[in-house]
């Protein structure tokens, strides 16, 4: 097979490496360099994964700007901790990991920041969560304002903890063992998150809602 022409500014090797990471062999040797201190490795490993992590984060966190800060603590994490990763280990996987729990830790302090000013200041504004956009799926219901409205609201209602359980299982497609390792919580604790976060869904939604009732 042979290599499309050069532009001259990028090293060849660099760019067969970015040109092949489509499949799991191919990252497993960028983790593996990146391991092994080669700081390019790595930079490919986070222009493959980035855009998936800053999904999760705005999903989770509802706004750009933590999202933004969740993507940059995601991958200093990863960077750290790459001699964590197994060799067989899916290394998308254990990312998305990391940010699930950096958007888990960051949607609690922004919530307790809130608390706090709306102490201070009294109950004026929307407090809401904000919803993020999202890819044709479980969320599709976020079309139309009146299902957006209430969309809103139930999430607005839910616990730092709900909306990050809901938002890995039904928008995130994670099982229940992924979501306990990334939150630190024990299977049955994960469980019981996501059905309260479907519960208030459903209430919220009514008829609109998709969501089965369990999770």
């Amino acid at each position: 097979m042979t290599s499309g022409p050069r532009d001259g500014l990028t090293e060849p090797g660099v760019e067969r490496l970015t040109d092949r990471m489509v499949g799991g062999e191919d990252e497993a040797q960028a983790v593996a360099r990146a391991r092994a201190g080669d700081a390019e490795a790595f930079r490919l490993l986070v222009e493959r994964h980035s855009r998936g992590v800053f999904r999760l984060a705005f999903r989770m966190t509802g706004n750009e700007h933590d999202a933004e800060d969740v993507v940059q603590e995601t991958f200093l994490k990863a960077y750290r901790k790459l001699d964590a990763v197994e060799e067989r280990a899916q290394f998308g996987s254990w990312l998305h990991r990391i940010a699930a729990n950096c958007a888990y830790d960051g949607l609690r302090a922004r919530l307790r920041r809130d608390e706090r000013v709306e102490a201070s200041e009294g109950p004026e504004g929307d407090r809401t969560l904000a919803v993020a956009s999202a890819d044709p799926g479980p969320d599709r219901l976020l079309a139309g304002r009146e299902v957006q409205s209430r969309l809103k609201g139930a999430l607005g209602r839910m616990s730092a903890l709900e909306r990050s359980a809901f938002t890995l299982r039904h928008l995130e497609g994670m099982s229940i063992a992924e979501i306990s390792r990334a939150l630190d919580l024990d299977a049955s604790a994960a469980k019981q998150s996501v059905f309260r976060a479907v519960r208030k869904l459903r209430q919220a939604l009514g008829d609109a809602a998709s969501w089965e009732a369990t999770p």
